[in-house]
């Protein structure tokens, strides 16, 4: 089978896409990649060389999400059906939402990371306002047109049907292909993502960090930490090393649909300390230590907790270690697989 996958090149999915494109290829599925958001770095160059799609078609054109973005958002649909046309994929698999409504002529999957609306009432605790009124009709369109809807987890369902009024769906929850060596754990609390992002809250974890007995470690652009140590922007492969020696990752999120960073972190032995959201408690279950992610004293201390108590650090560990088994790229990759045959099955490409 022949996919033709849409992924963003500027978050979480980019790394989603790159571990389903690995873990399809054991089912003879070959992805071809377009990507859109922003023109491709060195190391996500390296990235998609390794996972080595059938193609990798690129695009710097805007995502429904970013400012002012519908005529990019229009330009990409052309580009896409495009590359639909000279590709000839059994089915389209779109990881954003408006290009779902095209007339692709095959079976599409939607797969649903995150939306503004749900962003924006779980960040802010108010609705979108009104300027993101397109936004939601043209992700609402892009639902309803799918032949399947997937999201991460059941919260992020939930969040989809409330908001865009979605019928069928179905969840397949994340998976990751990453894998650390033994390595001994050294006296840090490590985060990541952008700094300036209101859902990831590691400003709040910047306020905990002054005075903290370890220094807390942040890899991700967007802002300058006064108490943390922000390492600015780094490769995934320094991201994935400083993950395996780090013995605490925290990620106190206000918003957070599934949390691929976490998973990797926990495969590579970090005790998690996490915000305590429907999604991540979904996800991680009695696996990690939850903090109210509107309270630093909270999360300080139970950073504190784990720094003094190297027991409890480490069952901590071991637990994130063994949920995070759950969660392979393998059986993401086969969920999706029968998903495709299914989908082909019933309703083949259009002549």
């Amino acid at each position: 089978m022949r996919v033709l996958m849409s992924t963003d090149t500027v978050g979480g999915v980019w790394t989603y896409a790159l571990d389903l494109v690995r873990a399809l290829r054991r089912h003879d599925v070959d992805v071809v990649l377009a990507t859109l958001g922003g023109r491709l770095s060195d190391d996500q160059r390296e990235q998609a060389a390794a996972a080595a799609p059938a193609a990798l078609r690129e695009s710097a054109l805007r995502l429904e999400w970013m400012d002012d973005p519908w005529d990019d958002v229009e330009r990409a649909g052309e580009w896409l059906l495009e590359l639909a046309e000279d590709e000839l994929p059994d089915l389209v698999h779109l990881n954003s939402y408006s290009h779902g409504s095209l007339p692709w002529r095959r079976p599409v999957v939607v797969a649903g990371h995150s939306c503004v609306l749900s962003w924006w009432r779980s960040v802010r605790g108010v609705p979108a306002p009104s300027e993101w009124r397109r936004y939601r009709r043209a992700v609402a369109s892009g639902l309803a047109a799918a032949d399947a809807v997937v999201a991460p987890t059941q919260a992020m369902l939930a969040e989809l049907r409330e908001h865009y009024g979605l019928d069928g769906s179905l969840v397949i929850a994340n998976g990751s292909s990453s894998s650390a060596p033994p390595v001994p754990k050294e006296p840090f609390v490590l985060a990541a993502g952008r700094f300036w992002d209101e859902a990831k809250n590691l400003a709040l974890l910047d306020e905990a960090a002054a005075g903290l007995a370890w220094p807390v470690v942040v890899a991700g652009g967007g802002g300058a930490p006064r108490h943390a140590r922000g390492l600015g922007p780094v490769p995934h492969s320094t991201l994935s090393a400083l993950m395996a020696r780090a013995a605490v990752f925290a990620a106190p999120a206000r918003y957070e649909p599934f949390g691929l960073a976490a998973l990797e972190a926990a495969r590579a032995g970090c005790a998690l300390v996490l915000g305590q959201i429907g999604s991540l408690r979904e996800v991680w279950g009695e696996a990690a230590v939850y903090v109210d992610p509107a309270d630093p004293v909270d999360l300080r201390s139970s950073l504190e907790r784990l720094i003094d108590d190297d027991e409890l650090r480490a069952a901590m560990a071991r637990r994130a270690r063994t949920r995070s088994r759950r969660y392979t790229a393998e059986r993401m990759g086969a969920d999706y697989a029968r998903l495709y045959a299914r989908l082909r099955e019933a309703r083949p490409v259009a002549a």
